[in-house]
């Protein structure tokens, strides 16, 4: 089975599984495309070593960008910057790698320890 996410205006508004043929005979009336998606591919890889597809899985409320032909999750906080090879989302300070819990704070514009 595969996946495919229906897209209006470039926001993803449901996701559903179907055989690609399901397609040749499905009529769909309202506004929209539907565009196939991957459960197994995120920031530009497949988990499974296969071939990724539309660098990550849309999820509802994803965003679709057709010239790069990619969906990517909506900006989790202002100063976030998305990156384009992988079009995930990128904080501007690492998170701390020491092996700790971290939760990003707005109020400190850092990482903080959980």
């Amino acid at each position: 089975m595969s996946h495919f996410a229906k897209v209006v205006n470039g926001i993803v508004v449901n996701v559903i599984t179907a055989e690609p043929d399901f397609f040749d005979s499905f009529i769909d009336n309202t506004p929209g495309e539907w565009i196939q998606t991957s459960y197994n591919t995120k920031g530009g890889q497949h988990l499974l070593g296969g071939t990724p597809l539309r660098y990550n899985y849309a999820g509802i409320g994803s965003h679709y960008d057709a010239e790069a032909d990619a969906f990517y999750q909506p900006q989790p906080y202002p100063n976030w910057i998305l990156d384009t090879e992988t079009y995930t989302w990128i904080s501007p300070i690492p998170m701390p790698d020491d092996g700790n819990r971290y939760e990003w704070s707005i109020d400190e514009n850092n990482w903080v320890q959980q």
